[in-house]
Parts: structure tokens; C-alpha cells; sequence
């Protein structure tokens, strides 16, 4: 057995972010290459309970790989890989030296390697988003709605192209985050859902199976009913790969969603913006020489890790090409999917532990609101103008407010001054009115936005909010 430091380990998720990460053995139940050797002897013993059921072998020999297949060490199979040369061909030999002469012809009968490779990744992807990929995403979502509920009447400015625009409310810029996570999440759910399994033979058209079974596609569906998986719609030596590439396109998706969402809470932490923070421990450091600064650092890690497999997706696509009934170009490839969801997964688990601790700085989004907030009325009032007739009302407040800006004077103060425009002036109705006078009331439907979309996406989720 191979002793290695952590330390000496090559990829960053094996030391830096493992050490860091309460939940990595968690991720390596499923994840590693202890869990993958796992899956597969799992396909192996599902092929055997189904040939028993069909009356090709017995239930003792579904005892004897059972038994098997719990002695298994990833340490053992790869010693036997060194022999053989071929990953499966050393599981199924491994499992056969542990069973009985009856029992032997039966481990591996009528498959193919990829049968058990490709049925066993669509089990471990389909279980690992059900009890750990999905619900560490919710465990976020639910922060992200609260954030927006507890925020959702905080008056904002709103931003577009970097420019103050008209107001928002914070709770409702988070709500976006809610709403487009939401989508995602569902997304996993149903991509992870769809993952399939394939018990069809070197080719895919059972040419092994239709040797002892009228049907192999029933003899199929026994295998991969034994696993909670159905079988791909047609396959060759492997499933056809549009499942999982939608799989991992939703996971990629997601973490572009959390890749904007932190890029937009890294800008508001800028100094002159300073309307969010993070969480800071009293010894943390923010900088090696600058002792008063205090970095974003966990929402810049999050769009870095984004960055860093972001692109993967491209080879994702890229094993979509095989050629004829197959080739082995994926075969490398592919074993990096799980550095992709061990990568999502500790972003997500980072952006919860630093939201639940989020810091509004509600003086800071007020002043940076009033910087502007006479200038923002200059929506509602070249709206109004023109529903009550004005022929040019933009160009006639875009005039107001470059007088504005060079007098200091207010829009509203300037509007009854003109002699032009004081007739338009006097239709307003009450409310209008308020809304020029008050800018900080020009919200719209911002917090009863946020309300509607968290009880929508709470509902679609089942995610119960305290």
C-alpha cells in the first residue's frame, strides 16, 4: 500500500482544498477512486442477482460476489491492473478469486467493460446529486432566500453598465440569484434523474445476451432495476454520452450562476461602494504588507474556481464524438468529471458559510443611494411628461438634467421653474408627485418581487424556510 504525504499530492483538491473543506470525506465517498471501483463491483453484483432471476445462475452465487465484492481494495485491483493491463478485466478478476469454481463463469457473463464502466458512472453521478449535490444547493439557496427576504424592503440603487440607475432594493437584486439558482438546482435534479445505465454487449446489440435471452433488452432492465437506473434509449459499446454531458452542463451552469453572484458581492465590497462585507476572524489577514485591508477573498475564490473548470465543459462536449460503436478518446477525459463537482461543491459550501454571516452595511447603501437620488427622478419624469402630452419629454429632461448637474438645482426644483414645463407639472397627481419629491419611493414592485420569487422558488424546491 502506497503511504503518501498530502503534501505530495499533485491536483490543489487533494491538499488545499481538502484540508480546508469539512465536507471532502464526504465528497470522497462518491467521488474517489476507492468510490468509482465500488460503483462497479456494485453493476457486477446487480448482473448476477438479475442472471439468478432469470434462473441462469443461483442465489448462492449472488451470496459468494456479495461477500466478494465487500473484501474488494482499490489497492488490490490496481495491482492486478499492472497485469492485465485493463482496469475492468483486473475488478472481474479480483472478484472471481474470491469466489467459488460454480460461481466464477458468472462474474462479468454476456458485458462488455463499458457496460459496467458507463452504468456504474451514472449511478454514482445520479446518487451522489441526490444525496449530496442537490441538497448542499439547496442548503445555499435557502441562505440566498433569507438574504433576500430579511433584505427585501433595503432601498438600493440599482447599477447598470456600472452607472447608478433607478432603485432596487437589495433584498431584490439577491432575489435574481434566487430565481436564476433555483432554475439550476432543478436542472441537476432532473439532468441526474435521466442518467443511464447499458447492459447491451461490446457493440450495443446484445449480441452476447440474445445467446441465452429471447428478450435482452427484459434481461437489461432486470440488470439496471437492481441499480434504480433504466437503460439508455439505444447504445453501442457505450451509453449515449448526451446524458451525462447534460449533466455536467448543468453543473457548470450552476456554478456560472455563483460565479456572477459573487462577482457582483465582490464589487459592492469596494471601498468607495462598501455596502457588503465578509465575515472577518479577528486574526485573519488581508494582506501581506497592507495591515487595514480586508480582501473579498471567498467570493474571488469562487469565481477562480469557476474559472478553473468552467472550461472542462469544452471536453465534455468534446467526448459527445466517438467514433463508430466507440473509440477511446474519453476514457481519460471522463475521469475528471469529478474534480468538476468536487470543485462546484466546495464553492458552494464556501459561499454558504460566508452568506450566512453576510454583512449589509445599511449606512453605506443609503449614502451611496443619495449620491445620486435626484438624478434618478429623471425616469419617472420624462414618463410622466410624456403621458401628459409632452411631444419631446426625454430630450426635455435630458436638458433639465445637464442644467441640473451644472447648477446643483434639483429636476423637480428646475421643472417648476420653467415656465414650459409647469403646466405638465400641475397634472401630476399626488402620488406622482411623491415619487419625484421622495426618489427612495420609486421602487416599483422590488420587495413584493423578492417575496414572490422566493415563495415560488421555495415551493418548487420543497425548501422550508425558518
Amino acid at each position: 500500500m502506497i503511504s503518501r504525504s498530502i503534501f505530495d499530492n499533485i491536483s490543489p483538491l487533494d491538499h488545499r482544498y481538502s484540508m480546508r473543506s469539512e465536507e471532502f470525506e464526504e465528497y470522497s465517498r462518491y467521488l474517489s477512486e476507492r468510490a468509482k471501483i465500488r460503483y462497479q463491483s456494485e453493476v457486477e453484483l446487480a448482473l448476477v442477482k438479475a442472471l439468478a432471476k432469470n434462473g441462469i445462475c443461483s442465489e448462492e452465487v449472488v451470496k459468494e460476489v456479495k461477500q466478494a465484492i465487500s473484501e474488494l481494495s482499490p489497492e488490490e485491483v490496481y495491482a492486478e491492473e499492472k497485469k492485465t493491463r485493463h482496469n475492468i478485466r483486473a475488478l472481474v478478476n479480483c472478484i472471481q478469486k474470491r469466489v467459488s469454481e460454480d460461481a466464477k463463469p458468472y462474474i462479468h457473463f454476456t458485458t462488455t467493460s463499458f457496460d459496467i464502466v458507463d452504468t456504474a458512472n451514472s449511478l454514482r453521478y445520479k446518487e451522489t446529486a441526490e444525496e449530496l449535490i442537490v441538497p448542499t444547493l439547496k442548503k445555499l439557496e435557502k441562505v440566498l432566500m433569507e438574504i433576500a427576504l430579511r433584505e427585501k424592503d433595503t432601498v438600493q440603487v440599482g447599477r447598470t453598465h456600472g452607472q447608478h440607475a433607478v432603485p432596487v432594493t437589495f433584498g431584490f437584486a439577491v432575489a435574481e440569484y434566487v430565481s436564476r439558482f433555483g432554475n439550476k438546482i432543478h436542472a441537476v435534479e432532473e439532468s441526474a434523474k435521466n442518467l443511464r445505465g447499458k447492459i447491451s454487449g461490446a457493440v450495443g446489440a446484445y449480441n452476447a445476451s440474445h445467446l441465452f435471452f429471447d428478450k435482452p433488452e427484459e434481461f437489461e432492465a432486470d440488470v439496471l432495476a437492481e441499480l434504480g437506473l433504466k437503460a439508455s434509449t439505444h447504445s453501442t459499446q457505450i451509453v449515449e454520452p448526451e446524458y451525462i454531458t447534460d449533466f455536467v452542463h448543468s453543473l457548470i451552469s450552476a456554478f456560472g450562476v455563483l460565479a456572477s453572484f459573487s462577482d457582483d458581492m465582490r464589487h459592492l465590497q469596494r471601498s468607495e461602494i462598501g455596502e457588503v462585507g465578509e465575515h472577518f476572524g479577528k486574526d485573519q489577514v488581508g494582506s501581506s504588507t497592507m495591515p487595514h485591508k480586508r480582501n473579498p477573498i471567498n467570493y474571488e475564490n469562487v469565481k477562480s474556481m469557476w474559472k478553473a473548470f468552467m472550461p472542462h465543459m469544452v471536453t465534455v462536449y468534446q467526448d459527445q464524438l466517438s467514433e463508430h460503436q466507440r473509440d477511446l478518446t474519453n476514457s481519460a477525459s471522463s475521469r475528471f468529471i469529478p474534480e468538476i463537482i468536487v470543485g462546484l461543491l466546495s464553492s458552494v459550501n464556501r459561499l454558504i458559510r460566508v452568506c450566512e454571516k453576510l454583512v449589509v452595511d445599511h449606512e453605506n447603501i443609503k449614502r451611496n443611494f443619495e449620491m445620486n437620488k435626484e438624478m434618478i427622478v429623471a425616469e419617472p419624469l420624462y414618463i410622466l411628461l410624456a403621458s401628459y402630452g409632452h411631444p419631446d419629454a426625454h430630450e426635455a429632461v435630458r436638458k433639465l438634467t445637464l442644467e441640473s448637474q451644472q447648477s446643483g438645482e434639483t429636476l423637480r426644483g428646475l421643472i417648476q421653474k420653467s415656465e414650459e414645463l409647469k403646466p405638465y407639472w400641475e397634472k401630476l397627481t399626488d402620488k406622482q408627485m411623491e415619487l419625484l419629491i421622495n426618489p427612495e419611493k420609486y421602487i416599483g414592485i422590488a420587495s413584493q418581487k423578492a417575496e414572490k420569487v422566493v415563495e415560488y422558488w421555495s415551493e418548487k424546491l420543497s425548501i422550508e424556510l425558518d
